[in-house]
């Protein structure tokens, strides 16, 4: 699993592309206190979208242990406000 996320990081200019191309409502939540992929790494991603939702939360990397419920209420509402 290690070895993947080297090989990500060639992926990330054709995501991005991408992004900026179709343009998908995104929702981006993220742990600020992350040491995997930092909090600054989070934040290119709203350069990509013009519809984003942005929500820094106090975790770390393991987010859904600690924020489980808050996450799964903000994908809820957010497919809500997309779908309608």
């Amino acid at each position: 699993m290690f070895l993947d996320y080297g090989t990500n990081v060639t992926e990330y200019p054709k995501w991005q592309a991408l992004f900026r191309e179709h343009q998908p409502p995104t929702l981006i939540v993220w742990g600020k206190n992350d040491h995997i992929f930092s909090a600054e790494g989070a934040h290119p991603y709203k350069a990509d979208h013009d519809d984003v939702e942005f929500h820094l939360l106090d975790t770390g990397h393991f987010a859904l242990e600690e924020y489980g419920g808050v996450i799964a209420a903000e994908m809820q509402d957010f497919l809500a406000r997309i779908n309608k």
